[in-house]
């Protein structure tokens, strides 16, 4: 069986996520389609809309036939170790042929070239990198710049800039980067993004929104406002979501426990924690003395500079949230790559694959995480644990397990 692997987040799962579900398969000829999946919280430092378990549903009704929780350790990183951390799980099954990222310029073969030169970590470009941040640039703007001055010959250092300013082709480079760093023999593609622009708020005249759009609709008029964008089975998860109180989930959800972990914690204690970088633990505290009301939107615009990303900040945040230290995601640690494959959802079609994986899988193969012990998979119950306190409660006698989920239920099966 030939399988692609896309790496998702699906916050929420929309109509342009269809469209490149169905070009994974038609680009690879593949009968199968695999996912890694972020858990509750997201690349950008944000919670999901909606809860994993929700989105992996999302997932199979649209075309994935098996889905896989990438660890919280890796999902809420820079692009480098987001990429790394799931094309690690990708390659590990040992039964993906390919993976298919969604990109701006549908150019693979400019993409491929800068990535073979960056793979190897070129002298002079962490030193490029820091110098364009003491400049004010913010991280991604750094390395763009810093990769494009790199780029081989047949690549325009010009074009290479424009290229990768744009977040899917930046994405992309990274999944590329990761394939050469593992020696990967899985095929790279990509479908050029169609539709809306990554961050375009506000939906156009066709049936694509960008996710940014579909969630501004969604928090501000519920799940009919997305009707037009999404698919029928994902509006209908979205409404069961809302009426059983698990959505929608956003950040001041969070307020109150962040806020008190941030304000209760010393200086030293703040600098431990992961992306909390060059002093921020200081301007942290000062903001959170000055704050004009308790919300996490407001502390975001009192700690956002130029230098300081919406982004940067937010993944600092869920870090102080969920107390990850330094250690804990330190390169030399993300290095080692995920500890196992967590399987999150399901097909007929995915459970044949999941045969297939006992025999090739190079990671352990987790079905339920009571059964297995890994210090990544620790980190991802809790993540489970805080992002489902955040719901609205509506039977307190089982707010337990909903909180320990991870314990008791099974993957999904469609």
């Amino acid at each position: 069986m030939k399988a692609v692997g896309v790496i998702v987040e699906y916050n929420p799962l929309h109509n342009g996520h269809v469209h490149h579900l169905n070009e994974s398969r038609r680009l690879s000829g593949a009968d199968a389609v695999v996912a890694v999946m972020s858990g509750p919280f997201l690349q950008r430092g944000e919670p999901a809309i909606v809860g994993k378990r929700a989105r992996t549903e999302m997932a199979l009704h649209a075309g994935a036939d098996l889905v896989m929780e990438l660890p919280v350790a890796y999902a809420v990183q820079p692009a480098e170790w987001f990429a790394f951390g799931a094309v690690s799980l990708l390659h590990r099954t040992g039964v993906v042929d390919s993976l298919c990222f969604g990109s701006e310029s549908g150019d693979i073969d400019s993409l491929q070239r800068i990535a073979r030169v960056l793979a190897v970590e070129p002298a002079g470009l962490r030193e490029d990198i820091a110098r364009r941040l003491r400049e004010g640039a913010s991280y991604p703007a750094a390395y763009a710049g810093a990769a494009a001055a790199l780029a081989p010959g047949g690549v325009d250092a010009h074009d290479a800039a424009a290229l990768l300013e744009q977040p899917n082709n930046s994405l992309g480079l990274h999944y590329l980067i990761a394939l050469q760093r593992l020696g990967s023999a899985i095929q790279p593609l990509t479908a050029a993004r169609t539709g809306a622009a990554y961050h375009q708020a506000t939906p156009g005249p066709g049936a694509i929104a960008s996710a940014t759009a579909v969630r501004r609709l969604l928090l501000a008029d519920g799940p009919d406002a997305a009707a037009p964008y999404v698919p029928a089975a994902t509006l209908a998860i979205l409404h069961r979501e809302w009426q059983e109180g698990r959505a929608p989930m956003h950040w001041e959800r969070f307020a109150q426990p962040l806020l008190h972990i941030a304000a209760t914690r010393r200086a030293s204690e703040l600098e431990r924690i992961a992306e909390v970088t060059e002093g921020l633990e200081h301007r942290l505290i000062r903001a959170l003395a000055q704050l004009p009301e308790p919300s996490v939107e407001t502390l975001l615009n009192a700690l956002k500079t130029r230098r300081y990303t919406r982004t940067k900040l937010q993944r600092m945040l869920a870090h102080i949230l969920l107390n990850h230290t330094k250690d804990e995601c330190s390169p030399e640690r993300l290095a080692t790559g995920p500890g196992y494959l967590r399987i999150l959802g399901f097909t007929s079609t995915g459970q044949s694959l999941l045969k297939q994986m006992k025999r090739t899988a190079t990671l352990p193969v987790v079905m339920k995480p009571s059964t297995f012990e890994h210090a990544q998979l620790e980190l991802d119950i809790q993540a489970q644990a805080a992002y489902a306190l955040a719901h609205d409660q509506q039977d307190s006698s089982s707010i337990s397990r909903i909180m320990f989920s991870d314990y008791y239920e099974s993957p999904v099966r469609i």
